[in-house]
């Protein structure tokens, strides 16, 4: 274990450094500092040494050259397992640091912005660079902190004794790599004159903390932040999913749909904004905790108000009335976001093995005229509009998956199931935990059903109309018990597999 005794902190984003420079200073560790970093601990009366008194030089060149000099990289550097290393940093009065904090130039963001190219030029990072791969390459007595996507990182460390093991340290240093990384291939993207419509930004982590993570597109197209903090790789998953599924509802009425997982566990489309929400928070109210919030309509106060009372990580919508705004802003982490509308790329890509998967995006959305009607009941008109409504919802959920509703409301979905049988039993003791009742409501598969195995099921909690693919060379038994149990079965010819 190493403490933390000294440090270095050279940043360009301020954001979030207040709490770190408190627990800092309560700890009794020596900062040292340059230019507008020590100007903000000198602001918030916080002790700090400035470089220049270390190295006798002061910040030369415009700014270009500020800690660039064996005093600080010799601290750096220096191993406290090598003897000649430690007489040396005696010998030349180098203070050891165990402790680097940097937030590089803004490089990528001032491309962006239409700057000249003096401007951009300038915006490449000399000593910024260079201190976190000293900092990275010495991780056995260094902790390096790379960019203010791991200030959240330091936090913990220093509210949690203020000292870091080995692990620790390499798992930081290895971040510390994969910013350099990014940050030198923007630069050379630049030289060579590629398109940067597309972004490629570091990420705190990627699904678990110990997982590096990094985006690579242009977000900016597709929402625009309001409030609350950075956007996580699980944020960008579960937006995603939020959006491409609120999309299929874009002529429908008001809906609210609430996304836990890149599953919706709550949907509903109601005549005002404040019921929608409160009929979809109702489908599953403990899993909504902490999850995402989109919409199809502009969000009110009233619905703001309820939405409110609820911990959730992001709410997205096309528009906010302005005191509807005020009141979500209320929260500081929570995300808002703005949906653009933006139209989905026509493909999708995933990685397997050593390469990719392309395909067309599954975005049929089937109308009633499509509908096959293959049993003696017909469904009615009100069952029709639940059936569609259901099958733009199974579209959107795992496979294996039943999706069952209700008068536009989602009642309960099996997801992720291994069997369609599991499936809906999961959805029905689900639906049953909520305190809703089966009996009257429709059920929507992604699949055929190889078997008369689910209709059956459904048929004895009370569900009276169904809506499925069709394929199964089985599919006759299926139908022959829904004609003999006065059940209305349609079929798509459309499967939905979702993996």
């Amino acid at each position: 274990m190493k403490e933390i005794r000294t440090a270095l902190v050279s940043v360009f984003s301020k954001d979030g450094l207040d709490e770190i420079a408190q627990l800092l200073h309560e700890r009794g560790v020596t900062i040292y500092s340059t230019g507008g970093t020590a100007k903000f601990f000198i602001d918030k009366g916080i002790p700090v040494v400035e470089v220049e008194s270390i190295t006798d030089y002061p910040s030369i060149l415009g700014g270009r050259v500020k800690t660039l000099h064996p005093k600080v990289f010799g601290g750096i550097l220096g191993r406290s397992s090598v003897a000649s290393d430690q007489a040396e940093l005696k010998e030349y009065a180098i203070p050891t640091l165990d402790l680097v904090v940097v937030d590089l130039y803004p490089f990528e963001d001032t491309v962006r912005s239409g700057a000249s190219d003096a401007d951009i030029i300038e915006k490449i990072d000399i000593g910024g660079i260079s201190l976190i791969r000293a900092g990275a390459k010495n991780f056995n007595d260094v902790c390096i902190i790379p960019s203010k996507h791991q200030y959240a990182d330091l936090v913990s460390i220093l509210k949690n004794g203020g000292s870091t093991d080995i692990s620790m340290r390499k798992n930081l240093a290895s971040k510390a790599f994969e910013v350099t990384k990014l940050y030198d291939s923007a630069i050379s993207s630049y030289f060579l004159g590629e398109d940067w419509s597309n972004e490629r930004k570091a990420l705190r982590y990627g699904e678990n903390p110990h997982q590096q993570g990094s985006f690579v597109g242009n977000i900016n197209a597709f929402v625009e932040q309001l409030h609350g903090k950075e956007l996580s790789y699980n944020n960008l998953l579960d937006v995603d999913s939020a959006i491409r599924l609120i999309r299929d509802f874009k002529n429908e009425g008001p809906s609210f749909a609430v996304i836990k997982h890149n599953n919706a566990c709550g949907f509903a489309t109601r005549g005002d904004a404040k019921t929608a929400y409160l009929d979809a928070l109702a489908g599953d109210p403990v899993s909504a905790f902490g999850g995402i919030i989109v919409t199809n309509t502009t969000i009110d106060m009233a619905s703001a108000e309820e939405i409110n009372k609820l911990f959730c990580e992001v709410v997205i919508a096309p528009g906010y009335e302005d005191d509807a705004l005020t009141l979500l802003k209320s929260k500081k982490n929570r995300i808002i976001l703005v949906d653009k509308l933006h139209d989905f790329p026509t493909k999708s890509v995933r990685s397997v093995l050593h390469g990719v998967l392309e395909q067309d995006i599954d975005g049929k959305i089937v109308q009633s005229t499509e509908l096959r009607n293959v049993t003696k009941r017909q469904a009615t008109a009100e069952e029709v509009e639940d059936l569609l409504f259901a099958n733009k919802l199974v579209k959107h959920t795992k496979s294996n998956t039943i999706v069952i509703a209700k008068n536009k409301q989602l009642v309960a979905s099996g997801v992720g199931q291994t069997s369609r049988v599991d499936a809906l039993k999961q959805a029905i003791t689900k639906a049953k935990n909520f305190g809703f009742e089966v009996k009257g409501c429709v059920m929507a598969s992604d699949a055929f059903f190889p078997f008369p195995d689910c209709v059956e099921i459904g048929n004895n909690e009370g569900i009276k109309a169904v809506i499925q693919p069709g394929g199964s060379m089985r599919d006759q038994e299926s139908i022959d018990y829904c004609n003999n149990h006065n059940m209305a079965m349609v079929m798509t010819g459309i499967r939905h597999f979702r993996h």
